[in-house]
């Protein structure tokens, strides 16, 4: 069965997103050994909340646009996918996985995954954008490569407390 998403739903979809990841990250921030891991967590927090922001101003823009009917059903069934298997699940949050990882590495690995996921689900939805709305969603990419950036060079550097 396909599903089909309006563009304003896609940008809930990718509001809900970022709150789970402000959960997850504000979880991280409580809960990691190093400071430096602390710092970026912390760090990549407050940029989600920028993101929500971002996507709540494009809300009142793009809900007017309809999704061409020859994007609608493959890219419906491919960003239902996505959603369905992304990191930031409300399984994460509420069952505070985050809190069950013995180590940074391992935060750092989930967030990474994280931050993946939300770069492929931020492209499929920039297809299917008004291109009024692209360049927005492009900034929002270009930050979370940024993110997946940082969280790879803090993976690759010894702990410090």
């Amino acid at each position: 069965m396909s599903i089909t998403f309006s563009t304003g739903e896609l940008i809930n979809i990718a509001i809900g997103n970022e709150r789970r990841g402000i959960a997850f990250y504000d979880i991280m921030t409580r809960s990691a050994d190093s400071a430096s891991a602390r710092r970026v967590f912390k760090y990549l927090a407050d940029m989600e909340r920028d993101h929500i922001q971002i996507f709540q101003g494009m809300l009142a823009e793009v809900d007017k646009y309809k999704v061409p009917e020859n994007y609608a059903r493959e890219y419906g069934d491919y960003l239902q996918a996505l959603v369905d298997t992304a990191i930031f699940t409300d399984e994460l949050v509420t069952s505070e996985i985050a809190t069950q990882a013995d180590s940074d590495i391992k935060a750092l690995e989930l967030a990474i995954g994280a931050e993946k996921d939300a770069i492929l689900f931020y492209y499929m939805m920039r297809e299917i954008m008004p291109q009024r709305a692209q360049p927005m969603v492009d900034k929002i990419i270009a930050e979370e490569k940024s993110h997946l950036r940082q969280l790879s060079e803090l993976k690759q550097k010894p702990a410090a407390p």
